[in-house]
């Protein structure tokens, strides 16, 4: 069961960024995000994951047995983006971001989403399994775009590997932008902010929409 945290824009808009924490965080790690992004025109749905996990959550079992967990998180997460687009938010005006587990389940979900969602930006995270994602995911992943930072310095879970996954996913077709930092397992400061920030402007196209 998704526990959920709004922040509604500061200026009335249709955009919603979905914003997935790590392992043992919770809504609570990330409600500095919306004044550090300061995009007025952006509404926020901060997600706690499914599974307790040390006085926070987590999204899947790690270690052990992954699969059926971001299984279970994507379904889930895939039902909270139909909720809302049946409510009235297309699916163009919806993001997602995520760190560490939520950027997995950032790719996971956003990828087999069956119409582009405005944006997909991961931090720190990796892919479960790139060449199952490119199997399944459909012909509207080919159209989506997305963001993918991640740290030199990580320690919890090594650039190299990842960068080589995120190659893949790009050889198979998936238009992704890779930019590596300076960084541990973190977020590098305005740096990287500005970056994601930048991104989501272009993916919601704020200024042709009314919302800026």
């Amino acid at each position: 069961m998704l526990t959920t945290v709004r922040q509604a824009a500061v200026v009335k808009s249709s955009s919603l960024l979905i914003v997935l924490h790590g392992l043992g965080d919770s809504t609570e790690g990330w409600s500095w995000l919306p004044e550090a992004l300061a995009l007025p025109w952006l509404n926020y749905l901060l997600v706690n994951a499914p599974d307790d996990y040390y006085g926070g959550y987590s999204w899947y079992d790690l270690p052990g047995d992954s699969g059926p967990g971001i299984e279970r998180s994507r379904k889930e997460l895939t039902a909270l983006i139909d909720s809302l687009v049946a409510g009235g938010t297309p699916a163009s005006q919806i993001g997602l971001l995520g760190f560490s587990q939520g950027c997995l389940m950032t790719l996971e979900t956003g990828f087999r989403y069956p119409a582009p969602l405005a944006a997909l930006v991961g931090v720190s995270g990796y892919v479960w399994n790139p060449a199952t994602l490119l199997r399944e995911a459909p012909p509207a992943a080919r159209r989506q775009r997305a963001l993918i930072t991640h740290g030199r310095q990580d320690t919890v879970v090594p650039c190299g590997p990842v960068r080589g996954q995120i190659e893949e996913l790009k050889i198979g077709g998936l238009s992704i932008e890779w930019q590596e930092f300076d960084k541990a397992h973190t977020v590098a400061g305005e740096p990287e902010i500005a970056l994601i920030r930048d991104f989501l402007v272009r993916g919601f196209h704020p200024g042709t929409t009314g919302q800026a």
